[in-house]
This record gives structure tokens, C-alpha cells and sequence, in this order.
């Protein structure tokens, strides 16, 4: 795709808005963007660089002569792909790409790609450092934090693209064959699982499984297909798939001195399809310390061990957290809901939970959901909530932020939350010192 010259029109702004803007810039392309919210949406320093490189802003909504003026309209996550701004685009023939398949016009390198409701940040770090292990050079990215549009053109000394991809990248991803188009197409493509997620911008979970299954579109029999095969949705897939297809978690993981965790099952069966030893799995696997926001221990307490997985913003996710601890739980949750049924971590919050604390808009669905299940209480903010969990636990307990909601609500980002949630835990003071 040949830029120069040509206009680029970037709905949202935000951390993938801004790295698109500087993508279209660097390839000669004329980048404007559109934002829903106001100028704060983007930093200081990029209103200075977007003044210096001539790109145009409109804020506080977009207009349809701004979008209209157009080449191609790139969407940022956030940007539903069938929002009147972009059927004003699609009215006038625009093309209309996602972040991910715009950067992928430009990658040079083979990309192992990751998606799923649950694990991916999980997965795709476990992915890096084994390829890294192994002496492959990898550039990690996507919904992990750094945008692919923002690294792809600086890939020369890197073997491989490890992505992370969310269903909100994926639905636009195009059908092989459109014209001017370089569909996306990962080498390896990895869904780890599908359970309900996301149906505040999906209207259904059939629509939410189909923007997941368009990871696999483009991919010929060149390419691989890794699939989880305790999914039922997905074993029912594989036959329908051009690809290559390898499963995960069809038998228990057997490496010596290695801890069965599906997570390292993944990573292990992408490390076979490159040809890497099962050695370098393994010293991989057993120095593993995990990532932030997810399962993370911030912190013990007069025996009370704190734990932030504030990644967890799905029913599924909370499930895996619940079943990874064997001690009780003082159980932190609730933010924006994302219209999913709570109801099936019922079972898991009655075998493992001594309290629950919510908190944020949800709190309402939550009470109704678990009250019968579970001794609860409501409070207003994130460090109430935490105060009054030091306040009840006992030694042994675990406090466990697990909040199967998004946190729009009240911070930027789940990231915004687990942090502060850390700090909020890293300022209690131990009862022998009160």
C-alpha cells in the first residue's frame, strides 16, 4: 500500500490513534484523526508533533465532511466497525482497515499471532521469551501495550512478530482478495478460548466467536492454526480451517520438572511448529514469573497475601483465579459491566470465597448475582474496598482483586486500576506496627 501523498483518517486517538498518525506520517501519507472526546485524549507532546507535522485534529465528535476527505480510514480498538462514522466512509467506497491489518500492509516479518478470552497477555509473553531463549529475535505487541502500527517499520533486526489481538482489532480484518488490500495473515494464528466477553460491543456471542475466527481468513496451507481442544467451539472449527491445525491441552503437558498450566502448553506447541527443543520450553517455563496484573502477588500482610489480577475482566478470568488458590478468599470485584453472566463463577465463588466486596457501576448485577452465594458487602471506592478486606481477613486468606468488569468506570485501564490497587496494598501498615 503506497501512502504518499494520500490522506489517512484515524477515528480515535489514544495510545493506538497516536501510533497510527506517526505510521501514516513516516510513510509520506497526509494523517488527520477524529475523536469522540475532548483534546486531553492525546498527550501534549502529540499536539506538538501533530502541529509540527501538519495533522489535522477534530475533537468532541466526528464530523462526516472530515471523514469523508479520505483514502483510507484506519480504526482504533475502540471504534466500533459499524458506527455511523464509519458508514460514512464505507458510503463513499473508502476503504475501511483496522489497526492491525493497516500495519500488517507494512510488516516484513512472519507473524505469530494471539487471541482468545482469556491468556493472551499470558501466552504471547510466554511465546517472546521462548523464541527469545532459543535465539530468534522477537518484537512483542499489540493489546499487550505497545501498538503493532507503532513497530512495524522497525523490524530489521527482528525474526519474528509476537501480536497479541483482541476481537475489537480482528472484525475488520478483510476477505482474501479485496482489492489494494494485503489481508492479515498470521503464520501462526492461536485462540486459546471463546466464552462470553465483550457483549457490550458484540450483540451477541455468535458475533463475538465470529470477529475471534477471523484471525484464520487469510491463512492458506502454508500457514498454522493452534487450537485449544477442551474448547468444543473450537474442535467444531478446525475441519472448516485452510490451515495446518495443531491442538493444545489434548493431553496433560509432559515435561519433566514442569507444572501442567495450558498456558506453557501453547507456548510449547508454537515452539514445535519453529523447530525449538523442548529444552529451552522447559528453562523457560520454570523461571516464568508471570505478568503484571494477572495473578500477581503484590504483597503478605500479618499472613494475608494480597494478589492483583486486575486483568481479569471477564467471568472466565475469575473462574482461573478462584482455581488457582487452595486458601480462602476475601474477593474483590465489580467496574463497567460488559453484559456477561456472572452466574457461572456461582459454583466456584460458594467452594472458595469467605466474602466478597464490590464495588463500581455493576455492583447492582453483582449483589443480585452472588448474594445468595456469598456474604457481600458494597463499597463506593477501590480503597474502601481494600481497607475494609486488610480490615476482615484472616492469616492465611488471600485478598484477591479479580473484578470480571472492565474499569472504565472509575480508571483509564485495567493496567491504571492494578497499579493502584498495588499502591493502595504497598501503603497498608501491618497490625505489629499500628
Amino acid at each position: 500500500m503506497d501512502l504518499k501523498n494520500k490522506t489517512v483518517t484515524i477515528l480515535g486517538a489514544q495510545r493506538t490513534g497516536m501510533a497510527l498518525a506517526r505510521l501514516a506520517a513516516r510513510l509520506d501519507g497526509k494523517a488527520k484523526i477524529s475523536e469522540k472526546d475532548g483534546e486531553n485524549a492525546v498527550s501534549e507532546d502529540f499536539r506538538q508533533w501533530a502541529k509540527q507535522h501538519q495533522v489535522a485534529c477534530e475533537f468532541q465528535g466526528h464530523t462526516r465532511l472530515f471523514i469523508e476527505e479520505s483514502d483510507v480510514v484506519v480504526l482504533s480498538p475502540g471504534v466500533p466497525h459499524n458506527s455511523e462514522a464509519v458508514s460514512w466512509a464505507r458510503a463513499k467506497n473508502i476503504p475501511v482497515l483496522g489497526e492491525i491489518e493497516f500495519a500488517f500492509q507494512f510488516c516484513s516479518k512472519p507473524v505469530i499471532a494471539v487471541t482468545g478470552s482469556n491468556g493472551k497477555t499470558t501466552v504471547v509473553t510466554l511465546i517472546h521469551q521462548v523464541l527469545e531463549s532459543s535465539g530468534r529475535r522477537s518484537c512483542l505487541c499489540g493489546n499487550i501495550g505497545a501498538p503493532f502500527s507503532g513497530q512495524v517499520l522497525d523490524l530489521d533486526n527482528k525474526d519474528f512478530v509476537v501480536l497479541e489481538t483482541s476481537s475489537f482489532q480482528l472484525e475488520t480484518v478483510v476477505a482474501p482478495g479485496t482489492p489494494g488490500i494485503r489481508g492479515f495473515k498470521p503464520h501462526i494464528a492461536v485462540i486459546l478460548n471463546v466464552n462470553q466477553n465483550h457483549l457490550d460491543r458484540h450483540k451477541d456471542f455468535q458475533e463475538y466467536f465470529d470477529a475471534k475466527k477471523r484471525i484464520f481468513l487469510n491463512q492458506d496451507a502454508q500457514d498454522y492454526a493452534v487450537l485449544n481442544f477442551q474448547d468444543q467451539g473450537l474442535k467444531a472449527l478446525a475441519p472448516r480451517l485452510k490451515t495446518q491445525v495443531r491442538f493444545f491441552n489434548a493431553a496433560p503437558l509432559a515435561l519433566a520438572g514442569v507444572t501442567a498450566n495450558p498456558n506453557f502448553a501453547v507456548a510449547r506447541e508454537v515452539a514445535n511448529i519453529l523447530g525449538i527443543k523442548d529444552e529451552v520450553c522447559v528453562r523457560v517455563f520454570k523461571n516464568f514469573k508471570g505478568v503484571e496484573h494477572r495473578l500477581e502477588l503484590v504483597r503478605q500482610i500479618d499472613g494475608v497475601t494480597f494478589i492483583n489480577d486486575s486483568k481479569a475482566t471477564t467471568a472466565q478470568a475469575a473462574i482461573w483465579a478462584l482455581e488457582s488458590l487452595n486458601s480462602p478468599v476475601i474477593m474483590i470485584c465489580g467496574g463497567r459491566d460488559k453484559n456477561i453472566d456472572y452466574s457461572v463463577v456461582a459454583p466456584f465463588v460458594r467452594q472458595k470465597v469467605r466474602k466478597m466486596i464490590i464495588i463500581g457501576e455493576a455492583r447492582a448485577k453483582l449483589k443480585k448475582t452472588f448474594e445468595s452465594v456469598v456474604a457481600l458487602e458494597e463499597y463506593a471506592t477501590l480503597p474502601d474496598a481494600v481497607a475494609r478486606a486488610k480490615e476482615i481477613a484472616q492469616k492465611g486468606d488471600n485478598v484477591l482483586l479479580s473484578p470480571m468488569c472492565t474499569s472504565f468506570d472509575m480508571f483509564a485501564n485495567y493496567e491504571e486500576r492494578g497499579r493502584a490497587f498495588k499502591q493502595i496494598v504497598n501503603g497498608l501498615v501491618s497490625k505489629s506496627y499500628a
